[in-house]
């Protein structure tokens, strides 16, 4: 009952993460190369993809004809693949139409190449298409949701006999105005991450059933995918992001976070230490952002350029073919490239962002997961915590426990402010060469609080020791008093990291606490270096 009431609401009101990115045709982000590779791996099923058609087919015959089916995939794995051949068997057995929706336009015509590639004639229902007076003619049909749904709406198209509708990322909900059309087709959710963007509204709700696929440690394992090499840049400070109505962090607050000199400054050195010379595509949550990079690395005199949604399509195509010919070259982006793009020569990807949506987090490192000559691995850099909030890439996920409990599963993810508890800072090599004549540049805040507590000292002793040991740190290393400023600034994450963990010892610490510490740190040591010299 809770499915039928589900299929006559119009339920697209959620935030989507991705926007659909309007003119861009598939061409813009698959090359022909790439295209042609994808051709080739479409004519000949895998024996995992096999067994998961044999599932699906199993449930045609068994169950119900408007029975509504989920079926998760790892990203590149081949769903296209997949759902391809599905809709040749299908016709061929059922003699039915078939039906396949997307929600951006290159996967419109990414889609519809390969179903050709498979011998299925089909007719793409795009903008330019007022009225479909030729449906007869076509068994196969594949549609954008929004322009589908506009022409049902205004009486041009009325599509008949429709026995399956496939529906690709089937985790956005935008598609599930469009099920009220077709209660008595049997639908086929695809997607990598069986987890609904608008969690006011779960897919165990609209779905009967979810089918499980191999795993990415298979696909890995197999060599179908390249292994991911992982290097975390703990991040401080995230508590500060808000959370928007799709449940992500929103743009404006993650602009003003990652465009700060700090946060570039984090870029710029894990760049420079995990992926230099590398060819490196940059995710970033915001336009702002990625022009910020653009110009960080640009002054540097690195091969840099900046898509969004609003580069001019042949500027795009120039861009991309830029990327894939410069092997040394930095792609920084925001949105368009997590779905739909496969660029195979990719070395490193950077998650120079935060975000609370698993289906993005291995959107985005899948980008860099395709298998190519002479690659079997790549780089992963997280400057979100994603990793510490998600797992590892490759971790195996209960997929079948978060289909069926998803507020359990968003409800368990470790919060920002445990994640940073958590977080030890490491004084990087290039900073402590300058340190080189201290013996021991760490100071264990945890350990001091214990041993000022038991001694029955005030709290504030423990930031006195900790100022105590940066001064000496200084006396020790340098040169003059304009020598001792610039290791000043050098210590600067390190204090971050001794106040915000002195403000975890306090039972009554806020944000203005730790700001009024900070400061009031950094005046206390200035002062005190200039009394030793």
């Amino acid at each position: 009952m809770g499915k039928e009431k589900e299929h006559n609401k119009d339920n697209s009101g959620d935030t989507p993460l991705e926007q659909v990115v309007p003119g861009m045709e598939d061409s813009d982000l698959l090359t022909e190369e790439e295209q042609q590779q994808d051709i080739e791996i479409g004519k000949k099923l895998y024996d995992y993809q096999e067994k998961d058609m044999e599932q699906i087919f199993e449930r045609f015959e068994n169950c119900p004809p408007n029975y509504n089916l989920i079926y998760q995939l790892p990203t590149g794995g081949g769903k296209t693949v997949i759902f391809s051949e599905i809709a040749r068997r299908y016709i061929a057995q059922k003699k039915k139409k078939v039906l396949i929706l997307t929600h951006r336009i290159e996967l419109l015509h990414q889609t519809s190449n390969m179903l050709s590639e498979f011998g299925v004639t089909n007719k793409v229902i795009n903008s330019q298409v007022k009225e479909l007076d030729d449906q007869s003619d076509y068994m196969c049909f594949v549609a954008m949701v929004e322009t589908l749904n506009n022409r049902i709406q205004d009486g041009k198209v009325d599509l008949e006999e429709i026995g399956l509708m496939i529906v690709d990322e089937a985790h956005y909900n935008s598609f599930r105005k469009l099920f009220k059309y077709f209660e008595h087709s049997f639908i086929l959710g695809v997607t990598a991450t069986p987890l609904s963007s608008n969690i006011k509204l779960p897919m165990k709700d609209i779905y009967d059933e979810l089918i499980t696929g191999t795993t990415i440690s298979n696909l890995v394992q197999k060599g179908f995918l390249s292994r991911a090499n992982t290097f975390v840049y703990s991040v401080n400070g995230l508590t500060s992001l808000k959370v928007g109505i799709n449940g992500d962090y929103t743009v404006s607050s993650s602009e003003i976070f990652y465009t700060s000199n700090v946060m570039q400054g984090k870029l710029l050195r894990a760049y420079e230490e995990r992926a230099k010379g590398k060819k490196v595509l940059v995710f970033n949550n915001g336009i702002n952002t990625s022009k910020q990079v653009f110009v960080t690395f640009a002054s540097k005199g690195y091969k840099i350029r900046h898509l969004d949604s609003n580069t001019p399509k042949q500027a795009r195509k120039d861009i991309l073919h830029w990327f894939k010919h410069t092997p040394d070259a930095i792609l920084t982006s925001v949105g368009i490239l997590t779905t739909g793009f496969d660029e195979p020569t990719i070395n490193t990807i950077i998650m120079n962002r935060a975000t609370k949506s698993p289906t993005l987090y291995y959107q985005m490192i899948g980008r860099g997961s395709r298998v190519f000559t002479n690659k079997s691995e790549f780089d992963v850099i997280d400057l979100g915590n994603n990793v510490a909030r998600f797992g590892l890439w490759e971790a195996e996920v209960n997929w079948e426990k978060i289909f069926r409990s998803p507020q359990y599963f968003l409800d368990s993810i470790i919060s920002d402010d445990e994640i940073e508890r958590s977080i030890r800072y490491e004084m990087p090599d290039v900073i402590r060469k300058e340190f080189a004549k201290t013996k021991n540049v760490k100071f264990d805040i945890e350990k001091v609080a214990v041993e000022v507590t038991k001694a029955n000292l005030k709290t504030e002793v423990i930031i006195d020791r900790s100022i105590e040991q940066h001064i000496e740190m200084i006396k020790e290393n340098a040169d003059d008093f304009a020598h001792s400023l610039v290791l000043i600034r050098l210590l600067n994450d390190d204090i971050e990291d001794r106040v915000r963990r002195y403000t975890y010892q306090l039972s009554k610490s806020t944000k203005n606490f730790y700001k009024w510490a900070l400061d009031d740190y950094k005046s206390r040591l200035k002062r005190g270096v200039m009394r030793k010299f």
